[in-house]
This record gives C-alpha cells, sequence and structure tokens, in this order.
C-alpha cells in the first residue's frame, strides 16, 4: 500500500558505538525520503565518532561484532558535527519513521544534532515507530517482521541501509496487514489505529507517558514531569527540585542525554519564573497595603 501522505517523511537507521543516548556516537547513518507523490530518494553516511574536541573515538569491538564496522572503516570519514547540516538539511520539514527509532534512533540523532550545535526541532514532526505497530500487534524482531509482513527473508541485517528500506517496507505491508483490525488497549478502549495516516500511526507509536526522549522524565496524571528512575522516582521534579535543590544541580553534571536535560532546565526555568511572579505579587500587595 502506498503511503497517505502530506508531507515528506524520512526512514533512518543508526548504527553506533553502543546503547547509551548520553554517552554513544553515530558511526552510520542511512535516510530513505519518501515525497507525497511517492518519489523516494536515500544517503549512507559512515561516520568518525570523535568527541567534543573531535578527537577519535574507539569503536568497542562487542558493537563492530553487530554492524561489522571497524575503526579503520571511518578513520578517513566525516565526524557527525561536519556532517549535520548536510543531514538536517536532507530531512529538511519531514516526519521520521524508523525501527525501535523513538526509543534510540530518534533520541540519539536529536543528541549529535545537540553536540553539534545545530537547531532540530521535533515539534512539527511526527515519529512514527514502526517497531511499536509490530510489537503492540505481533511481537518479533525486525528480522520476523519482514518476514511475516513482506514474505521475504532480510539479507544484510544489522546494516543501516538494509534496515532502513526494510523497515519502509514493513510499514507499507502493516498498513495492507491491520487494514480495519481493531486494537484494545489497556484500558479496554478498541479502535481501528492502523490507517494510511502518519499522524495517527505517530499517536499509536508513540510513547507520549515520557516527558524527554528516552523515558528518564515522565508524566504523571496530572500532566507534571516526574522521575522515572532513582530514589525519586514517582516525584515530580518541582517538589524535588524545591525540597533538594542540589539534586537539579547533580543532574546537570551526571550522564544524562541532552535532551532530558532541556526537560530539566525547562522546569526549573518555569519554577524560577513562577516565584519571580510570586515576589512581584507579593511586592505589590506590600504596596497597595503602605499606600492605602
Amino acid at each position: 500500500m502506498k503511503l497517505n501522505l502530506t508531507k515528506p517523511i524520512v526512514f533512518f537507521d543508526l548504527e553506533t558505538t553502543g546503547v547509551q543516548v548520553g554517552s554513544d556516537h553515530i558511526i552510520q547513518v542511512c535516510l530513505l525520503k519518501v515525497l507525497p507523490d511517492g518519489t523516494e530518494s536515500d544517503v549512507t553516511y559512515l561516520v568518525r565518532p570523535a568527541d567534543n574536541n573531535g578527537k577519535t573515538l574507539h569503536i568497542p569491538e562487542e558493537s563492530t561484532a553487530i554492524h561489522h564496522i571497524t575503526d579503520a572503516m571511518v578513520a578517513d570519514k566525516p565526524t557527525f558535527k561536519e556532517l549535520a547540516p548536510t543531514v538536517a538539511e536532507f530531512i529538511g520539514n519531514a516526519d521520521l519513521a524508523g525501527y525501535n527509532s523513538n526509543k534510540f534512533d530518534v533520541p540519539l540523532l536529536v543528541e549529535e544534532f545537540l553536540r553539534a550545535g545545530v537547531d532540530f526541532s521535533l515539534k512539527e514532526r511526527h515519529l512514527v515507530d514502526v517497531q511499536n505497530i509490530f510489537h503492540r500487534m505481533e511481537p518479533r524482531t525486525l528480522v520476523a517482521a519482514y518476514k511475516f509482513y513482506c514474505g521475504k527473508e532480510l539479507d544484510g541485517a544489522h546494516s543501516a541501509d538494509a534496515d532502513t528500506k526494510a523497515t519502509y517496507e514493513v510499514l507499507k505491508a502493516q498498513l495492507d496487514h491491520y487494514k480495519d483490525t481493531p486494537f484494545v488497549d489497556r484500558d479496554g478502549k478498541t479502535s481501528v489505529p492502523i490507517v494510511n495516516d502518519i499522524a495517527a500511526l505517530s499517536d499509536f507509536t508513540a510513547n507520549s507517558q515520557w516527558a524527554d526522549l528516552v523515558g528518564h522524565i515522565g508524566y504523571d496524571k496530572a500532566h507534571h514531569e516526574i522521575f522515572n528512575f532513582g530514589k525519586h522516582k514517582g516525584k515530580t521534579l518541582e517538589k524535588v527540585f524545591t525540597q533538594e535543590p542540589a539534586y537539579y544541580d547533580w543532574m546537570m553534571k551526571a550522564d544524562f542525554p541532552l535532551s532530558t536535560k532541556q526537560v530539566v532546565m525547562e522546569v526549573q526555568r518555569r519554577m524560577v519564573e513562577a516565584k519571580r511572579r510570586k515576589d512581584q505579587e507579593k511586592l505589590q500587595a506590600l504596596k497597595l497595603k503602605f499606600e492605602g
């Protein structure tokens, strides 16, 4: 089934030095852009992982064992900081789709853009995670998904190029396979979520209870940011930062993803602004009292 698009969508996959969003780096990125008229274009880049000073980082052997990319293969390749403007330009205003992308690829891509100083916002983009559709409807891996939906064996698994194109094919096949199929959520509500609409697919695959991109910060029922980890798990950030201000400083210095720290800073900014307004209101009340 051809995708029903109102704007471009970019399917992408990353190969990396590891699985920690806050500290690992991209070593290969493949992007497949699909336009509303069905036109497709794709690019693949090998990337030399580097620290903030441009020093080359070693690709761990356990990572190489999965994607087969070695230090020698990326030794003369550009860093992501050098590639970032080109990657951002290729993506443009497109929506994003991938396999396990909401939990890993999107957060790490945003992290790398932040490290490179490139403004890359997700606010106007829909995010479609094909794995979430698959796991919620038919729990499997990408290799099994490709065989199940497309009836073919996936050659070159763990190659960004092969995985990206397979993800695109799986999504199109999912639209056919789950057409008019009902889904019952945890609250017992029934819907037909798999429709040929990127916004609807984005809603279905989104991690709506996460305030950041990796799930360190969530939301409570009142939509207040809460901790999803550690000794303050379940508590709101505002309560913790009020009672234990040093915890904010610890988070900003610790090895959390920059995208998580952005959420933390926004909460702190709101708290400072709220205190400023409250102080102004008190001051104004005192002025009126004395003037009266």
